[in-house]
């Protein structure tokens, strides 16, 4: 891992300012619970000489525009369940392995604490989950850790008690209120590993917002250190012209790349960072970087989250559970029931 800018402002944190952001990975920790392994969609890379129709053959094999039939979706849903036994089946065996261990807790926010919706705007979170995350946070240090903008994502969730990393992890605060897992009160709080990305970001915004004007249904979101194209709400047969589009933009940008998420293109900046470093950096901010006590838990839907769970094997500690079906979609919300003995 290579050590990265860092930009500290003056609010309160449990962040040390002190934090050597490059750090080999602990050896494995007694009680760790291996998930398997899925497949990882390759980084769609804009200088790779890879053409337009390759991109577009991977949009459609992440993001199906039709729904399977009810036979198709549970022979599929059965079969992935036998390959991802359901976290709530093992709670027990979690449990126990998490037994005289700190756990820390990272949370997805779109599709896990939210539903999946056309309009990224309206990704409310209910009055219920949000209570059941404040009692959460309440028991075991917790972070938000999304792809969106981390004051966007703070504006759903409101609440000062959490760890906060926006833009997959470019941009971290730590609580604006004091709790007990807070290590110095008043410490500095903002960690921005690719600040000096920040004018090219804009720049690319304000270019893909013109370029995406001709297409319907197309969305453009400024997550401040990423940008993400919405073809949820596009006609499939304008993605080749969308991808057209993206692409003429992101070739004069060799400093950035494209990633893809569930009916998403994503445009962040070419560093080694992502969802699993920002895990990692959270817990070296606890004190927990080289801890063979503490058990992380991280839940989250998409393909950026597997960043996340690789870090978790790597590190030998914790789980990372998925909390949809890999790669189907569902209209099921997510409930509060997903974190069982937090309610009541």
């Amino acid at each position: 891992m290579t050590q990265q800018n860092v930009v500290l402002s003056k609010t309160k944190s449990g962040i040390n300012r002190d934090i050597t952001v490059a750090q080999k990975p602990p050896p494995a920790a007694p009680g760790y619970i291996p998930i398997p392994r899925r497949r990882v969609l390759k980084n769609l890379e804009i200088n790779g000489g890879q053409r337009i129709n390759a991109w577009v053959d991977s949009m459609r094999a992440s993001s199906p525009t039709q729904a399977k039939s009810t036979s198709s979706f549970a022979e599929e849903q059965s079969s992935w369940i036998l390959r991802h036994p359901s976290a709530l089946d093992m709670f027990e065996q979690i449990m126990d392995a998490s037994r005289g261990k700190q756990i820390v807790m990272f949370l997805d926010y779109d599709g896990t604490l939210s539903p999946i919706v056309d309009d990224p705007d309206r990704a409310f979170m209910s009055d219920s989950m949000r209570k059941t995350v404040r009692k959460l946070a309440r028991c075991f240090p917790t972070a938000i850790v999304t792809g969106r903008c981390r004051d966007k994502v703070y504006n759903f969730v409101r609440l000062a008690e959490l760890y906060y990393a926006g833009s997959h992890g470019m941009d971290i605060q730590g609580p604006t209120r004091d709790s007990k897992y807070t290590k110095d009160k008043g410490e500095a709080v903002l960690f921005q590993p690719a600040s000096e990305f920040l004018p090219m970001i804009d720049e690319v915004y304000n270019k893909l917002v013109e370029k995406m004007k001709s297409i319907p249904g197309a969305g453009v979101e400024n997550n401040k250190f990423c940008v993400s194209v919405h073809f949820r709400c596009v006609d499939e047969k304008k993605w080749t012209e969308l991808a057209q589009q993206v692409r003429s933009v992101l070739k004069e940008y060799p400093k950035l790349r494209l990633n893809q998420g569930r009916k998403v293109l994503e445009i962040r900046p070419s560093i080694k960072w992502d969802k699993g470093k920002a895990l990692e950096f959270l817990l070296e901010s606890l004190g927990f970087a080289n801890c063979n006590d503490v058990f992380p838990v991280y839940i989250g839907d998409d393909k950026t989250d597997e960043d996340a769970f690789k870090k978790l094997r790597d590190r030998g500690q914790g789980d990372g559970f998925p909390s949809t079906f890999g790669g189907v979609e569902t209209s099921i919300p997510p409930t509060p029931n997903t974190f069982p003995g937090v309610n009541g």
